[in-house]
């Protein structure tokens, strides 16, 4: 077993992660920036070591001070939680150069899904569904001929990217080499690669997505889905498991495919496939090699710590379940807590001057916040999730709005009202799940009626 755990991250994961360790036994190292002094996670860490100043770049992206914060301790490994260099190959590699385990999969499975045209290509020759495409690298020079094999409209996206950022919508033959070279000017500014790709345009999907883990010898399994459609400007708000109103002869081939992909490749770790869902078909669109924001829903249907296991297999443990020890159990719902404006979604930093959390039978609040903490300026909005678990999707909604007329926090704006009076009350979600587009535009039905 890993003996003593660097984490680089911060806020609640990093905070996910000590516990995780405190259950196994694992001496803990904290790292942090100079506006992060008065993280909750330090006060339960064995060390902590500060890395840098706030900008993330000084700090939770500078991959030497990291490493030489582990050196200092005598970590024997590294956590990366989510988000900064969580799915960076290179600082993988460097870490296993230097000796110590990395938390997550192999540099190079990091390296081929961290590119969506050779995740793609991979995917294909596992035999994972997904969305009809360009062949290889999109070019101004081959842009026109590959709009023509996919037809109209079209999506360019950025081949190193997400969350939006050099993606394009296109519909009509003549736009298509402008809309290329401004995804790729885009994909440069965000990515340093300016490599899109082409796929068709699907109408009115759902994103949905499958939770695995491997040991790295070929053994892999699933933990079944998860639905996170209700998004806004590609963000995710809200996460459910699992996946509503898919027939079980349509999940269990995509969920045996998923576990194959990651027997074929021999992957380590935890790992997300991410799916559009259109009219009973999977189309893949991207795979995550690290823990997601949401695995909390998981691991309420499923009873399995998805942080435990990324420990032990990078423990070389192994897989602690067999696939048909995973039995799923009831639906639960995770709302994301943003410190943010609910009406403009403009960020809310400040103190939190008092904090209510709400518990429960089924009631979970993953966070890192506490009264009188003060929330800086320099890093995501993120500062909760409230998940509920029940033994029905209704049961699930219904808990999930009591608790958030519980959860109180103060001194910040948060979004707290937006899942409370505006997505969980509304008929349509309640009746059924609902696509990507359709959080966007219930805001600005519900802006054009007030």
């Amino acid at each position: 077993m890993i003996k003593k755990l660097l984490i680089a991250n911060r806020g609640e994961i990093a905070l996910r992660i000590v516990r995780a360790c405190k259950q196994l036994g694992i001496q803990t190292v904290g790292v942090y920036s100079t506006a992060d002094e008065s993280l909750m996670h330090l006060r339960f860490v064995d060390e902590a070591v500060c890395i840098g100043k706030p900008n993330a770049n000084q700090s939770y992206l500078n991959i030497n001070a990291i490493l030489t914060a582990a050196e200092v301790t005598g970590a024997d490994a590294i956590h990366p939680g989510y988000g900064f260099l969580s799915e960076n190959a290179e600082f993988a590699e460097q870490i296993e150069e230097a000796g110590l385990t990395f938390v997550g999969p192999h540099p190079d499975h990091i390296r081929l899904m961290g590119n969506k045209i050779s995740a793609i290509h991979a995917m294909k020759k596992a035999g994972v569904p997904t969305v009809p495409g360009s062949v290889g690298t999109v070019t101004i020079h081959n842009a026109e001929e590959q709009a023509k094999n996919i037809g109209f409209p079209l999506l360019i996206k950025a081949a190193a990217g997400g969350g939006g950022r050099g993606m394009r919508i296109v519909e009509r033959f003549d736009e298509i080499k402008t809309q290329v070279q401004a995804a790729k000017q885009e994909a440069e500014l965000w990515f340093g690669d300016d490599s899109v790709y082409m796929e068709r345009y699907l109408q009115n999907p759902r994103h949905v997505e499958v939770q695995v883990l491997g040991d790295g010898h070929g053994n892999a399994i699933h933990l079944y889905d998860r639905d996170c459609s209700l998004q806004r400007r590609h963000q995710k708000v809200l996460e459910e498991a699992p996946a509503p109103d898919i027939p079980d002869d349509v999940r269990e081939p995509i969920l045996q495919a998923c576990v194959k992909a990651c027997e074929q490749i021999g992957y380590r770790g935890a790992g997300t496939f991410e799916f559009l869902f259109e009219n009973d078909e999977f189309f893949f669109i991207e795979m995550n090699t690290r823990v997601q924001v949401e695995h909390p829903v998981t691991e309420m249907i499923t009873g399995i710590d998805v942080v435990v296991e990324q420990l032990k297999i990078a423990s070389e443990y192994g897989l602690s379940y067999r696939q048909n020890e995973i039995v799923m159990h009831g639906h639960a719902i995770e709302c994301r807590i943003n410190a943010e404006d609910p009406a403009t979604f403009v960020p809310s930093p400040g103190e939190v001057t008092q904090l209510f959390a709400p518990s429960g039978a089924g009631v979970r609040f993953d966070s890192h916040l506490y009264p009188n903490y003060h929330i800086p300026t320099f890093y995501d909005s993120l500062v909760g999730k409230l998940i509920c678990h029940g033994q029905t999707r209704q049961q699930a909604i219904a808990k999930t709005r009591h608790a958030l007329d519980e959860l109180i926090i103060s001194g910040i704006n948060t979004n707290i009202p937006l899942h409370r009076d505006v997505i969980l009350p509304d008929e349509d979600f309640v009746k059924q799940a609902q696509n990507i587009h359709y959080l966007e535009k219930h805001l600005l039905k519900k802006t054009a009626t007030s």
